[in-house]
């Protein structure tokens, strides 16, 4: 099965294992594990929950399950959800292909398209053409759109979850009834759908709403003013925010809220902080935290704040297209500790608890270069918690966001970008870390397994890679590292495990991919499997008899004795960006 597909059924698996046991729903969801087809139309359904979670970040089963209306006498709608911010009411049509060449291959039958009766709904009608009820929940989509403020300003779209080429925009809208319609196809789910769930980036956060406690400030809930930079002018609105406010915010719009920060979040790396951070707030009931921590810096378009709310010591911050650029672990470990007590006494594990926020205003919007050159910045002088590494500054450059996309889209490999990237996928246990290739070994495998060991070898790659656009066009290339990767982590895990990876892995790497890699991806594994034990064994004769062969053996005379000798002269670097490399290995092998 391709990676990708297998993360899709991962995580479809794992929002079906949200749903509590003592919900109605429980067994719907989860069926015994040898009735296939229960298990299938179980996934089914979860596939419509991952278009609600990441679309509209429902974060909570029930709520999605609301939306859910597949079953018998649904007029052709599996789901809905009606969306206030922006006024559009969505209607969902979905199929789900329980393998991966239908879920690729196999289109949606037009018939099941022409059965969506949004008009009639629309119109309040109770029965379908002929005549028979529509369901519970058919009714109960009329009845909140009956109850709708301002119903005249809501527009309506289709979404088709499913596989539907060669329709024009006009097509679809006459298909479908009039109706604006978006189709997620099998590769826009992959990379709209998918993708976004694993990175935590799922939910993009438009304007933000933090509730502020106004009873202990004395001299005022916040501080202001205006400063002068050669980027144009800022804002700066520095307050105390609690913290529980924090955790709600990332708890639900995650490394969405990280895009411009160079690192996402540090489970590993970062755990001495993470864990400093999470016994402050739970293991002391006074307000500590607020001394100990350096507090978040936040990017705002717009800040907004309002003091007069209608509620005592209580007041509102506003801040539009928010992007924290400093404090991310706070942020994060905040949002953990929130999602392990939010269905228990999360106010009381949080209560009088507060955080330094600063939030920067950007006053000129049209420049955005000025934007990203601000930002750097500002995270180079404020970061002191976990430092920001060199490599760092170099994550969102616009060619490893395109490198990400090319190795997910063909390979379903997680290219690591920024560190920290995927932790919140496999703390979910969406991936595993396999899955992921780090940035440095990715250029490592591309030069290597292409022919050019030493520069595979050398130091720091991601900070000085030198890649254009066009690289990104050559799949042979692409195919050569990717496989060349794979035989990495067979060799990596046999023979070098904790140990410090030298220049004949990479030579190992380059040979395997010239003499054994098959033409069609999904065969790559098997190849690799049936090869490299056998491959490996033999390569220390292999080698021994190259560094021995007479074209790189010298005679000399022996100052002392006067007898002609030889030595060699065998130079392993140029030898494995040599020609002979390739000659060598193919008559030994």
């Amino acid at each position: 099965m391709h990676a990708k597909y297998q993360i899709l059924i991962d995580i479809l698996d794992k929002i079906r294992s949200e749903v509590k046991a003592s919900e109605p729903s429980y067994n719907k969801y989860n069926p015994i594990s040898t009735d296939v087809e229960k298990v299938n139309q179980a996934r089914a359904k979860a596939f419509i929950h991952l278009f609600l979670k990441v679309s509209f970040g429902i974060l909570e089963f029930q709520e999605r399950e609301a939306c859910i209306a597949d079953g018998t006498q649904d007029g052709g709608i599996d789901g809905y959800y009606i969306n206030k911010d922006n006024k559009t009411i969505y209607f969902i049509q979905s199929k789900f292909r329980i393998n991966e060449k239908n879920f690729e291959g196999k289109e949606i039958a037009l018939e099941e398209i022409l059965t969506m009766d949004v008009n009639r709904i629309l119109d309040g009608e109770t029965a379908d053409e002929k005549g028979i009820e529509y369901n519970g929940k058919i009714k109960q989509l009329q009845r909140e759109i009956t109850e709708l403020d301002n119903i005249g300003r809501y527009s309506y779209q289709v979404i088709i979850l499913a596989n539907l080429s060669g329709w024009t925009d006009s097509k679809l809208r006459q298909l479908t009834g009039g109706f604006a319609t978006e189709v997620f196809d099998y590769e826009k789910t992959y990379t709209k759908l998918i993708f976004p769930m694993i990175s935590g980036t799922f939910y993009n956060a438009t304007d933000l709403n933090i509730n502020i406690d106004l009873s202990n400030k004395n001299a005022g809930s916040k501080i202001s003013y205006t400063v002068l930079t050669k980027k144009g002018e800022c804002e700066i609105t520095v307050l105390f925010v609690p913290t529980i406010e924090i955790g709600r915010i990332m708890n639900k719009y995650k490394n969405s809220v990280l895009k411009y920060n160079p690192r996402s979040y540090l489970d590993l790396e970062g755990k001495k902080v993470n864990t400093a951070i999470t016994e402050t707030i739970i293991s002391k009931e006074t307000n500590e935290f607020a001394l100990f921590n350096n507090g978040i810096t936040m990017l705002s378009d717009e800040t907004l704040i309002n003091e007069k709310i209608g509620q005592k010591n209580k007041a509102q911050l506003v801040v539009k297209n928010p992007q924290i650029i400093n404090g991310g672990q706070t942020s994060y470990t905040l949002s953990r500790i929130y999602e392990m007590y939010k269905n228990t006494n999360v106010e009381e594990v949080f209560e009088n608890k507060e955080v330094l926020l600063k939030v920067i205003t950007l006053l000129d919007k049209n420049d955005e270069q000025g934007k990203i050159e601000l930002i750097e910045e500002i995270s180079t002088a404020t970061n002191q918690q976990t430092p920001v590494i060199g490599a760092d500054k170099f994550a969102n450059d616009s060619i490893n966001l395109k490198i990400q996309k090319v190795l997910f889209d063909r390979y379903g490999l997680l290219f690591e970008r920024k560190r920290g990237e995927f932790a919140d996928g496999i703390f979910h246990n969406y991936i595993i870390e396999k899955q992921i290739i780090e940035r440095n070994l990715f250029f490592r495998m591309y030069y290597s397994a292409n022919g050019n060991v030493d520069k595979g070898r050398q130091k720091k790659l991601f900070m000085k890679q030198d890649f254009v656009e066009e690289t990104l066009d050559d799949t042979k290339k692409l195919d050569n590292a990717y496989f060349g990767y794979l035989c990495f982590r067979k060799l990596y895990k046999a023979k070098h495990h904790n140990q410090a990876v030298d220049r004949i892995t990479y030579a190992k790497v380059r040979v395997l991919t010239l003499l054994h890699k098959p033409q069609k991806i999904e065969d790559y594994q098997k190849s690799i499997d049936d090869n490299i034990e056998r491959f490996d064994n033999n390569w220390k004769n292999f080698y021994s008899k190259i560094t021995k062969h007479s074209r790189y053996l010298i005679s000399y005379k022996d100052k002392k004795t006067g007898e002609q000798k030889e030595r060699s002269n065998f130079n392993p670097t140029k030898y494995f960006d040599s020609p002979e490399l390739i000659s060598d290995s193919k008559d030994y092998y």
